[in-house]
């Protein structure tokens, strides 16, 4: 049996693999957004984009528009050992004001039969554009998170989780 840990107390700073993994991933989707690939061609340089429901709820939220990878932070286990409850926090950096806010943030699955996980809405009044929760995992994917902005901006972030069980069973 392992240690409990109450993950929303414990932070960690990244190792040396995490942050070479990032700049490599960044470096090769900077090198796609340059070559004029756009979202589709640097999400695939990471990995496959993913399911085609993720592929369609992905093209319903951002239409023919390129995200900025910034801004948004997505906090979930690195292994999640049981699908069936993945805590996640999601937050996304924006001054909350009545000019510029964050009015939708939603949460996507890579692998999911399901791959629309939910949809957060946000007022100035919020404060703070963060949501905290747990979802399931069907198994090791991507996950997803775009947030949309009252100044039109879109941004969006990405995390890898492993999956030892699954958590979604099958179509």
């Amino acid at each position: 049996m392992g240690r409990i840990v109450d993950w929303r107390v414990t932070k960690r700073l990244a190792g040396r693999r995490e942050v070479l993994i990032g700049a490599g991933a960044m470096a090769a989707s900077a090198a796609a957004l340059l070559a004029g690939g756009g979202l589709s061609l640097a999400l695939e340089q990471e990995a496959p984009l993913g399911s085609p429901q993720f592929d369609i709820a992905l093209k319903k939220i951002i239409g023919t528009a390129v995200p900025l990878e910034e801004g948004v932070a997505l906090e979930l286990p690195e292994i999640a050992e049981n699908g069936n409850i993945v805590p996640y926090k999601l937050a996304v950096a924006s001054p909350m004001s009545e000019e510029d806010y964050v009015q939708r943030l939603h949460l996507l699955s890579t692998a999911n039969p399901q791959a629309a996980v939910a949809t957060f809405h946000f007022t100035p009044l919020s404060g703070v554009a963060t949501v905290t929760g747990r979802m399931r995992l069907a198994k090791t994917q991507d996950v997803v998170a775009v947030a949309e902005t009252s100044m039109g901006k879109l941004l969006i972030g990405r995390r890898n989780v492993k999956v030892t069980i699954g958590g979604c069973g099958t179509e």
